[in-house]
């Protein structure tokens, strides 16, 4: 059940909301998001998304190995790759770019010199790494996908969450992400006219829900039911809408966050405007991190979800008068 109270905001002609983006901030996060993915990096669905990461998490396995116990093995008829040899392994691995970097940090060696390298040079000097790795112990995740790939390479007390889990907690108050409850993927502004049409067509071009072999980043808005707080100078009202965006990689390549906000419009290349009473909390993937979204993350996502704007729309009644 939720607390939530709007009040009633104008709707233009056009099915849209006449909004004032003068105001507030412009976050370009979810733009930069937009700009970088390509095709095969945008969905049309949670329901499409998750069952992608999903999937993919149910093909993994991860494990801590002794760094010292793993063999790298190169041929000189394939001197571009290179593969590894774990304990107990029924295969060699192999590693992906960012696993590649991954493991070059963990024995301090450089990635990118090693990369120019042949194969077999590459290899010498990863072993070297590994038998002489002062922490003794790795934690890896693999992948199978046709071949074993091994997807990260991380310290042993490394917090996994899974992106499938993020995407999960996001279904609990979002659905689909596409209209069939308040939380949806967002409009566009036409801004020609001021107008925030919150009725735009998902696809490829407009989506917001992403995902990559290296993270996931969702973006939805509350963008249905505008909250009025207070009157623009021409005595129209002053509608925001509600959003959030969060974002996890259960490789290591990023924390796992999430970022609320109240806003006045999304336009055409996602970047946010009018955006009021920012909030932001992230999470390492450090030991405990599990337990922290469990008990942190997830019912923030929650409470903000079900939450009433009764404190907000008072909080800018008072900054207004003040500034009067």
């Amino acid at each position: 059940m939720t607390n939530l109270e709007t009040l009633d905001g104008r709707r233009d002609a056009s099915g849209g909301y006449k909004v004032d983006i003068s105001r507030g901030e412009r976050i370009g996060r979810v733009s930069s998001e937009w700009f970088s993915r390509p095709n095969d990096e945008r969905y049309l669905s949670l329901s499409e998304l998750y069952a992608s990461v999903k999937g993919r998490a149910e093909r993994s396995r991860t494990r801590t190995v002794e760094s010292a116990a793993i063999r790298v093995e190169a041929h000189r008829d394939d001197p571009e790759n290179l593969a590894l040899i774990l304990p107990d392994a029924e295969a060699p691995v192999a590693p992906t770019h960012w696993s590649f970097g991954q493991l070059a940090s963990l024995v301090s060696a450089p990635a990118a010199y090693l990369r120019q390298l042949p194969a077999p040079l590459a290899g010498i000097n990863l072993q070297y790494g590994l038998t002489s790795h002062r922490a003794e112990q790795i934690k890896t995740l693999e992948t199978e996908d046709g071949r074993t790939e091994l997807r990260a390479v991380t310290g042993p007390d490394y917090g996994r969450i899974y992106d499938h889990e993020l995407v999960a907690a996001v279904q609990k108050i979002a659905g689909n992400g596409t209209g069939d409850t308040r939380w949806k993927v967002p409009g566009t502004l036409d801004w020609s006219s001021g107008v925030y049409n919150p009725m735009v067509d998902i696809t490829k071009d407009t989506t917001t829900l992403y995902a990559s072999d290296r993270d996931v980043f969702l973006f939805l808005v509350d963008d249905m039911n505008p909250i009025e707080a207070g009157k623009l100078s021409d005595g129209s009202p002053d509608l925001y809408f509600r959003g959030f965006y969060c974002w996890n990689s259960e490789v290591g390549a990023k924390t796992l966050g999430i970022a609320s906000f109240y806003l006045r419009a999304v336009c055409q290349n996602r970047n946010l405007w009018g955006v009021e009473d920012f909030q932001e909390i992230s999470i390492r993937h450090s030991k405990y991190a599990a337990n922290r979204f469990a008990h942190e993350a997830a019912p923030a996502l929650t409470r903000f979800a079900d939450s009433s704007p009764r404190p907000f729309i008072e909080g800018i009644r008072a900054a207004r008068e003040r500034i009067v």
